[in-house]
Formats: structure tokens, C-alpha cells, sequence
């Protein structure tokens, strides 16, 4: 039996245990032994519900393929409606198996958060900096197909319209554990628009997804702050208003800075800018950690570590091919334009599996 299953059923008979206590009149009398008992069900109430599901379709499709061995020429009728049955009841399994091991996989505590994702262009001059824009315009398309709010906290744009960073703050719910196998080094091959011969080129560009930081997590004293105030510029370098409304927020300690200089007013700006260096020393803790675990466990397939060259856009072929799991999708304008839930599926799909066989091994 595979050990899957086997959690699950676990799962499951628990739930029943708990269900059957919780129903006990004993129980209504001390409520601290009713709200524990009423958190165990809740906590396995999904997976025994999946666990019922995939009971009574593995059972209907034993009924199914008994129909099926029966040679009467008779039910020829009967049988091809029970070979539609058959696929329709296999497939139901496939989906129950998917649904049922995501829920049996540990859960990442920062999966419901908000996100900070960072776009830098790396190596490709001009070229990377353009692309490091199409991305932004790709998670923001993607943000607002999910219904989410995608906004530039801070930006350093090129006078071609790229950007050599950016810093996009998408707010929504399950933002994070959409977006956090994005991290990593992204790759383009096309002809850029400063090419005069038409040879293509390929340059790159960085993403860092960073889960928004709790105030209460990160502990940041004002004696570690430098802040100053500026005057926003745009494009080119002109001034944007006339008042010193952008905000730069150095913490001494660690030596990240962080700048921003979207809104008009001073104080939004600071608190911004806050929000983003709660999230970079969240992040900077998170590393540290990360380094204690062991070497195996962090090289598995979609555990979300940076690592160089994850995906490439491909131009001249029209695909965007993910390396981390070798899928390749032949839509880049598509995907450019948001439309990536097919390859986070996946990715999230291969992180679960991994995760799963951790717990397992």
C-alpha cells in the first residue's frame, strides 16, 4: 500500500474517532476538551472526505470493469456506456489521488501572504533591462487575472522603458503559494530592439519572491534606521513633484537599503518602504535558517531555491521552457501576457511530491 494512502487512512479513521468523541454529551461539559476535540475533526475533516470519495469510486470502478469482462454480445450497448464509465471513474481517481496529496503535504506558513516579488536585470545590458519590464508586466497580467493588486512600490527605469530593478507588491490571498517558485534566474532569446543585424541574443534577468513580514516578526529598532528624503524623479531624470517625498531607509546593521517613491506623500512612501525591508529581513532570516537544513533535502525539484537558469523564454520558437521540471509550453505571448497557471500547477504539483516523499523517507 502506498504510504500515501496509508497517512490518509489514518487521517480518516482519526477523524471518525474524533467525530464519534466529539458527539460524546460527556464532552458538552468541559468546553476546553470540546474545542480541542472539535480542531482535531476540523483539521481532518478534508482529507476524510477525499478518503470517502476515492472509497466509492475505487468501488464503482470494480463494478465497472466487472460489467466489462462479461462477454455477452448482447450488452454491446451496455458495454460501450460502461468503457465511457470506466475512463470517466479513472480519471475521478487521478484527481482525488492530486487532491488528497496536496492536503497531505506539510504546509508552508507563509503560503497565505502577500508577496514582495523583485525583478532585477542581469546580464544583457539594455536588452535584460527590457526584459526584466516584460516580466513585471507578466506578474502584474497574472496578478490581476487572479483578482489580486499588483502595485511598483519602487522601480529604476532605463530610457529604452526597462528596468534595471523593480519591486512589484501583490496583495491577495494565496499570492505566495502561487508565486514562490518563481525565484530564480529567468532567461530570454530574441533579437532585442537595440539589434541592428538581427542576431538574437541572450540576456537575463533575476526574480525574488519574498512573503510579506508580520510586524510582529521582525523586530527592527529605530536606532538601526537611517532615513532619508528626496525628491521622486522619472524617466530621464525629470522630476516627478516638487515636494522631497521620496523615501530612502537604510538599516545599519545589515546594510540593505531600501528606497521608494510611488506616492506623492512622504509618510506613504516611508511606510512602504517599511513593509519592504520587513520583508528582505524576513527573508535574510529565512536564508540563515535554511542553511542548517540538511544539503539533500534542499536540492529536491520545486522546493523554491534560487538556482541559476530555471526557465527560458524562447522568441524564435514561440516557448517558455521550465527547467526545473522540464516542461516546455509552445504560447509564450500567452504566457507573457499572465497566463502561467498551467506552469505553477505544475511546479506546485512537483514542490507537493517532494515535500510528500521528505515526510515519507
Amino acid at each position: 500500500m502506498k504510504a500515501w494512502w496509508e497517512q490518509a487512512k489514518r487521517l480518516a479513521a482519526e477523524y471518525e474517532r474524533f467525530s464519534a468523541e466529539l458527539a460524546d454529551p460527556a464532552v458538552l461539559q468541559d468546553p476546553d476538551r470540546y474545542r480541542r476535540l472539535a480542531k482535531e475533526v476540523a483539521d481532518r475533516e478534508e482529507v476524510a472526505t477525499r478518503v470517502a470519495q476515492y472509497e466509492r469510486a475505487e468501488k464503482e470502478l470494480a463494478e465497472v470493469r466487472e460489467l466489462l469482462r462479461e462477454d455477452d454480445a448482447k450488452a454491446a450497448d451496455l458495454r460501450e456506456l460502461a468503457a465511457e464509465e470506466e475512463a470517466r471513474l479513472e480519471a475521478r481517481l487521478e484527481q482525488l489521488e492530486r487532491e488528497l496529496r496536496e492536503l497531505l503535504a506539510p504546509r508552508d506558513p507563509n503560503d497565505e501572504r502577500n508577496v514582495f516579488l523583485e525583478v532585477r536585470a542581469g546580464a544583457g545590458g539594455e536588452e535584460a533591462a527590457l526584459f526584466a519590464a516584460d516580466l513585471v508586466r507578466m506578474y502584474a497580467r497574472y496578478a490581476e487575472r487572479h483578482g489580486w493588486r499588483a502595485e511598483l512600490v519602487d522601480a529604476n527605469p532605463t530610457e529604452l522603458g526597462g528596468f534595471k530593478e523593480a519591486v512589484l507588491l501583490i496583495e491577495g490571498k494565496g499570492a505566495y503559494s502561487r508565486l514562490k517558485f518563481e525565484s530564480g534566474v529567468h532567461r530570454v532569446q530574441r533579437v532585442p530592439v537595440t539589434e541592428a543585424s538581427g542576431r538574437i541574443h541572450t540576456s537575463t534577468a533575476t526574480v525574488a519572491v519574498l512573503p510579506e513580514a508580520q510586524e510582529v516578526e521582525v523586530d527592527i529598532d529605530p536606532e538601526d534606521l537611517r532615513i532619508d528624503v528626496y525628491r521622486s524623479t522619472g524617466h530621464g531624470g525629470q522630476s516627478v513633484n516638487t515636494t522631497d517625498s521620496a523615501v530612502r531607509i537604510t538599516h545599519l546593521p545589515t546594510g540593505i537599503v531600501v528606497t521608494c517613491q510611488d506616492e506623492r506623500s512622504q509618510l506613504k512612501n516611508k511606510e512602504k518602504a517599511l513593509r519592504v525591508l520587513r520583508a528582505r529581513l524576513l527573508d535574510r532570516a529565512k536564508e540563515a535558517q535554511k542553511e542548517q537544513i540538511d544539503e539533500a533535502r534542499r536540492s529536491q525539484v520545486g522546493t523554491g531555491e534560487r538556482s541559476e537558469r530555471i526557465r527560458t523564454y524562447n522568441f524564435p520558437q514561440g516557448r517558455v521552457t521550465d527547467h526545473r521540471i522540464g516542461l516546455t509550453l509552445y504560447r509564450l505571448e500567452q504566457f507573457l501576457d499572465g497566463e502561467l497557471d498551467e506552469m505553477i500547477d505544475a511546479l506546485r504539483l512537483a514542490g507537493q511530491e517532494a515535500a510528500l516523499k521528505a515526510v515519507e523517507a
